[in-house]
């Protein structure tokens, strides 16, 4: 499955990336910038989140969202945009004959945005409400409690989309002064997934974004970590179900250590053959959903495992979560079970790729981050070289007693009711 791709570096720093898809029935136009939640201050969290939103809101070419709607309607067009902790993206996915037309548009909402005053009162609303509905999702609300307790009052700590308080308060001159500082050349990708022509198609890039402004690129403070003891955050809610993440620290997507944690967290949780999957649901019966992850960033990360959990069996799933803990950290996986779960990671890592826009975040995200880009090959030449005994050490490592952090919403009053058993063995 090997996918050919070409970078390309203009003298401002913009980066193009081209993936040629000859077969491709549709084409992928993926513009990121290198700003998130995690290069934002206290008083404008959840400022990138407002301004994509924003973008979609009125250009100088398209006044009114309408008109960009309309249009990318009109071509049949699938397109949206994302923030993320550390990248926004813009995108729009059409068939091969509309590439230029989908890459004029979303080049216009990037570099064009107007910014209206009422289209800004508006918009606040709608991003009030976004943040009201996961607040009444449990499942989502206790993630960002499990992020509150791994890194505090700090950009990893807080969500996304900011606090309604903060939302209320933005002002358009911080939107715009927040975009000329982080909306510039050098911390743009281009990426285009599909059919074209190269030539023709970076000399378009070049034109289109000709007016985008350059400047030194602001860069992500250092994650503070410290903890000495297991930390529990319990918010008591009546609720059929209780929702929980049990987790550690771990450390950053440049570390050596990278795919042993993610072979550790698959093992753990990542299909329904996974230990967790197999003791929790299919042995206990306690839980509709539970699994693990490695979520890695460019100056934090941690292993988490989630779960929707009987109400009457809370103290057990949490007791299996920690024995398998301690059963990663005391031996190595049996040589079978590891290649299966290579095998499904693998697997999982081809699927994920069927069509342009998967092609194009697959390169942008890597791109955004650590500026080295690996083919799924690559990848999985890395996932197949771990061993055993590197995962055995990778969890000696993070499953210490003093690195557990249980975030729990459901109908419980007393915190020290899960302290008592959030400990390894």
């Amino acid at each position: 499955m090997t996918q050919d791709f070409k970078k390309i570096v203009l003298d401002n720093g913009l980066r193009i990336l081209l993936v040629p898809q000859p077969r491709s029935l549709a084409t992928t136009v993926l513009v990121l910038t290198e700003t998130g939640s995690l290069y934002e201050s206290k008083e404008i969290s959840g400022i990138s989140h407002f301004l994509e939103h924003l973008c979609f809101k009125g250009t100088k070419n398209r006044p009114h969202s309408i008109d960009i709607s309309s249009e990318l309607d009109g071509l049949g067009s699938e397109y949206n945009a994302f923030t993320g902790y550390e990248g926004t993206g813009y995108f729009a996915k059409s068939q091969n004959k509309n590439l230029y037309k989908i890459l004029d548009l979303i080049s216009d909402l990037y570099l064009n945005p107007v910014f209206d005053s009422q289209e800004i009162q508006k918009e606040r609303g709608v991003i009030i409400e976004e943040i009201n509905m996961y607040r009444d999702l449990p499942n989502r609300r206790v993630q960002e409690i499990f992020l509150r307790l791994l890194y505090g009052d700090q950009p990893a700590g807080w969500p996304i989309a900011g606090t309604r308080t903060i939302i209320k308060k933005l002002q358009r001159e911080e939107i715009l002064d927040y975009r000329n500082r982080h909306y510039l050349s050098n911390s743009t990708v281009i990426v285009v997934a599909g059919v074209f022509e190269e030539e023709k198609l970076v000399e378009e890039i070049k034109k289109v974004f000709q007016g985008i402004k350059a400047g030194q690129k602001l860069s992500i403070p250092i994650t503070q970590e410290s903890q000495e003891k297991p930390a529990i955050i319990l918010k008591s809610k009546g609720t059929d179900q209780s929702h929980l993440v049990l987790g550690v620290r771990a450390f950053d997507f440049f570390d050596n250590r990278r795919y042993p944690l993610e072979i550790l967290a698959h093992l753990l949780g990542g299909s329904m053959s996974s230990r967790l999957f197999q003791k929790v649901r299919e042995v206990l019966g306690a839980a509709y959903y539970v699994y693990s992850s490695a979520d890695l960033f460019s100056r934090h990360g941690y292993l988490a495992v989630n779960a929707g959990v009987d109400n009457l069996k809370i103290e057990t799933v949490i007791s299996a979560i920690l024995e398998e803990f301690s059963d990663l950290k005391n031996k190595e996986v049996p040589a079978a079970e590891l290649q299966k779960a290579k095998d499904h990671m693998i697997g999982k890592l081809f699927l994920s790729l069927e069509s342009s826009d998967e092609w194009a975040g697959f390169y942008g995200g890597q791109e955004i981050i650590e500026r080295n880009l690996k083919t799924p090959e690559e990848m999985v030449q890395n996932i197949q070289a771990v061993s055993a005994e590197e995962i055995k050490a990778v969890a000696r490592d993070i499953f210490q007693d003093q690195k557990l952090n249980l975030a729990l919403i459901g109908p419980f009053e007393e915190p020290a009711r899960f302290e008592k058993i959030l400990f390894l063995k």
